[in-house]
């Protein structure tokens, strides 16, 4: 289901803006708009009364938690099955962060990754995607939402802007804590410029005047903050860890990032799997150092989680230490951002296949 599909229906019933409004905030945020009661009880089309039930049934089966592997009081993975039977993985981070799926699997085919070890099995309606953070929220306050789980975001770019746009304004997140992650796709960096280059058209408030929603107010499209899995800055190295990704240069990526991250002032986030022995060389801290001169950026290296059947493993905890220190004193922001899974051996993907493989055991 999409958003705009959703949003159809509910006109379609006779909902107006307040109406659409009402009804959208109250899911996304996960509070209730109270119907049983004045001046609830009377505020929505009698047709969209008496279809409510059926729309909640819905919503509810867009996304329901099949199981939740903790790995300490803060993290989580959650295995999520789609209203269809389908799989993907959700998980709940520090300080009301959440990253969700945007894909069931995934067409990139990173060598280091288990989310595409099949291809790419469907696309995630905007609903679905929206319907994740949902999910999450009846366990606790999500602030933070990376679009970082199974799926390359660029390759299902209209579901991830439409449930981004709602989070953004419905859902009451705020842009920059929107983060967009990419492989690098000419049309996300187009897309998000558009999206600050042109004004939409108005639309119809969700007060109105008198309230009944015929006013009319102008809502800006929602700015993500954009985040670049860039893993290596050796073309070569990364045609082979990322071997389906678009094959742009490495500098180019950057330029279009840094453009971005001025205009909008949220820093690019630079994802880099470490592996060990593959792209935790001096030589590969001196590009990075070279490459990010300068640039709005934060680099999050982050230690390869253990994946069955594949021989990477992470570096050392002291060679990821050294790493970051070496790119803090050349000025760039360096943290280690947590793979969330090592202890419950959740690496992306690996929840979802252990649950299938179960099933045919």
């Amino acid at each position: 289901m999409r958003i705009s599909q959703l949003s159809q229906r509910l006109r379609d019933l006779g909902a107006k803006p307040c109406h659409e409004d009402r009804l959208l905030r109250g899911w996304s945020r996960v509070c209730s708009y109270d119907r049983k009661h004045s001046p609830a009880g009377t505020f929505f089309p009698l047709a969209l009364r008496d279809a409510l039930p059926a729309i909640e049934a819905e919503l509810d089966g867009l996304a329901r938690l099949r199981g939740e592997y903790p790995a300490d009081d803060e993290i989580a993975r959650l295995l999520v099955e789609l209203h269809d039977g389908q799989m993907v993985e959700s998980v709940l981070l520090p300080r009301g962060g959440l990253c969700v799926s945007t894909q069931v699997g995934c067409a990139v085919g990173c060598v280091f990754c288990m989310s595409g070890r099949d291809g790419l099995l469907r696309q995630l309606g905007s609903a679905e995607i929206v319907a994740q953070v949902v999910l999450a929220r009846k366990r606790r306050a999500v602030s933070k939402v990376v679009f970082m789980g199974m799926g390359e975001p660029a390759h299902n770019l209209d579901n991830v802007l439409e449930a981004i746009q709602l989070l953004g304004t419905h859902g009451g997140i705020a842009h920059k804590n929107l983060v967009f992650s990419t492989v690098g796709d000419l049309r996300v960096f187009e897309r998000l410029m558009e999206g600050i280059n042109h004004k939409p058209p108005p639309q119809p408030s969700p007060g109105g005047r008198g309230g009944n929603g015929e006013g009319q107010s102008s809502i800006p499209a929602v700015k993500p903050a954009l985040a670049l899995s860039l893993h290596t800055t050796e073309a070569a190295l990364r045609a082979r860890l990322l071997p389906r990704a678009p094959q742009i240069a490495i500098e180019e990526l950057v330029e279009r990032c840094e453009a971005y991250a001025r205009v909008t002032s949220y820093p690019t986030q630079y994802q880099w799997t470490l592996i060990e022995g593959v792209n935790d060389s001096d030589a590969e801290l001196g590009r990075i150092a070279q490459l990010l001169a300068g640039k709005y950026a934060i680099m999050n290296f982050i230690p390869f989680n253990e994946v069955e059947g594949l021989a990477y493993r992470r570096p050392s905890s002291e060679r990821i230490e050294l790493m970051v220190d070496t790119l803090k004193r050349h000025g760039i922001l360096a943290k280690v951002r947590d793979s969330a899974g090592q202890e419950i051996e959740g690496a992306c993907g690996q929840l979802r296949a252990r649950k299938f493989k179960s099933s045919y055991d």
